[in-house]
């Protein structure tokens, strides 16, 4: 079975699990892009497009995301995007450390059947919880994406050497425009990395 079945049957399996946030939803968002890559987006939570259309980054934040990627290179097609959460929060608030504790698992199957060379964490959720091995208790509360964006760390996740890239979540973009220079850094940061032969 190819990866992109074995995501399939996990998706399907995900669907029918019992997960906080779930009855409140309208839609399961999984995952989107090419499941036979080294890149994987990993964002916080869908919001209220992505909830009603089942697919991650597919507001104005997908957009600012398709664009940004774009610029350097890059499209869906070359990255696979997840979130943190599988199901919309209501109001977009922020989730909590049980729902964190809850869908993360999902979020590991993913990556256990992807097997990326390459994590950008988008925003301070997906970053807290990959610099904190996926042990959601460690997670360094005061950790700010402003003091790490765009910085790349080697590390062990969980028995896989991957490279790290923490970058500013694309919704952020939305409201700071003063970020879209720092992102434009950054994401030449991810294609210079990912350009590389022998990434590790």
């Amino acid at each position: 079975m190819d990866k992109s079945e074995l995501l399939k049957k996990v998706e399907e399996e995900c669907r029918m699990a019992e997960l906080p946030l779930k009855e409140g939803a309208t839609k399961l968002v999984f995952g989107k892009g090419n499941a036979n890559v080294d890149i994987l987006f990993v964002g916080e939570a869908p919001g209220r497009n992505e909830d009603l259309q089942g697919f991650p980054f597919v507001g104005v934040a997908g957009k600012n995301l398709d664009k940004l990627l774009k610029e350097v290179g890059l499209s869906i097609d070359d990255v696979y995007v997840a979130n943190i959460l599988k199901y919309r929060p209501p109001e977009n608030r922020n989730p909590s450390s049980d729902e964190i504790k809850l869908h993360t698992p999902w979020l590991l199957k993913q990556i256990e059947v992807i097997k990326p060379k390459v994590i950008c964490s988008l925003g301070n959720y997906a970053t807290r919880f990959f610099l904190a091995n996926g042990e959601v208790d460690e997670m360094d509360k005061q950790l700010g994406i402003t003091n790490v964006h765009g910085k790349v760390k080697h590390m062990d996740f969980l028995g896989s050497k991957i490279k790290l890239i923490p970058l500013f979540h694309p919704a952020a973009i939305i409201y700071n425009r003063k970020l879209i220079n720092e992102w434009n850094k950054d994401m030449t940061i991810v294609k210079n990395e990912i350009e590389q032969k022998g990434l590790f």
